[in-house]
């Protein structure tokens, strides 16, 4: 087996991996449950390379993730469910059937995209006999941030959202005050689940923030967790320097190092 730019041959690997009696013993076993996780963690290293403006490790993560399709299909396929070349047509037929602006009539490129074509195309694919909630569609399994602003999207092309930040700040102070109190009131163990409620409510009022100001939450905190990364990384430099560690050191030399990284940063 050698290695090769058609996608044919990595189907060829995947198939010879999946075979019961020649193949990997780790990837005979694996179901579509259990290569889940995997298929998001590599969607999130894609993003990683990007993030990082790293194109070389973005290939590499692009055919990790590309791996990812091509498992799923293996699985499904030894279940006679569809294989590579299904899910290829299947998303080549949207795509055709979603741009009739780039695809279709004379008369359909001319008119171009109008406002709000993308979801009524994506409506028009649902079977008519299934009920359609105005939430309908927006899947669990995303990042609970991500799927906050999407659920808030939805709601609002239909009036339930707020016409301004304002009464979205004041939600947030009132959230924050709810999360304070159930943290004074709480006794036993029994009381956590309240104080979990309270500061879920408190992180969906803070996406709405962000959807608001047309910012992506998910986007926000990465870069805040880099800028802890960066700044604590300081701190553990500059302490190795003296001799010491930050479990060496206390907080107000830590506090006092974190000070000198943000300084030095503006």
């Amino acid at each position: 087996m050698k290695p090769s730019k058609d996608i044919s041959r990595l189907i060829e690997i995947m198939a010879a991996l999946r075979n019961p009696e020649t193949g990997c013993p780790w990837d005979q076993v694996q179901t579509f449950a259990t290569i889940a996780p995997y298929t998001i963690e590599e969607a999130y290293e894609v993003a990683d390379a990007i993030a990082r403006d790293d194109i070389v490790h973005l290939k590499d993560e692009l055919g990790d993730l590309l791996l990812q399709v091509v498992y799923h299909a293996r699985m499904a396929e030894e279940q006679d469910a569809f294989a590579f070349g299904d899910v290829v047509e299947a998303v080549t037929t949207k795509m055709i059937r979603r741009h009739p602006h780039v695809f279709g009539t004379d008369e359909e490129r001319a008119a171009g995209v109008t406002a709000g074509f993308w979801e009524r195309a994506k409506d028009k694919e649902k079977p008519d006999d299934v009920a359609r909630g105005v939430l309908d569609g927006v899947p669990v399994g995303l990042p609970a941030l991500t799927r906050a602003i999407k659920l808030q999207n939805k709601a609002a092309k239909v009036g339930f959202d707020w016409p301004s930040l304002a009464p979205v700040f004041a939600k947030l102070h009132e959230e924050i005050g709810e999360l304070e109190a159930e943290i004074a009131d709480a006794k036993d163990k029994a009381d956590r689940a309240a104080i979990e409620e309270e500061f879920g409510d408190l992180l969906f009022v803070v996406a709405n923030v962000a959807r608001h100001l047309k910012i992506d939450p998910e986007t926000a905190l990465r870069a805040a967790n880099e800028k802890f990364t960066r700044r604590f990384r300081y701190i553990e430099e500059q302490l190795a320097r003296r001799g010491s560690s930050p479990a060496q050191s206390d907080l107000a030399e830590m506090d006092a190092l974190w000070d000198e990284a943000k300084a030095a940063e503006k």
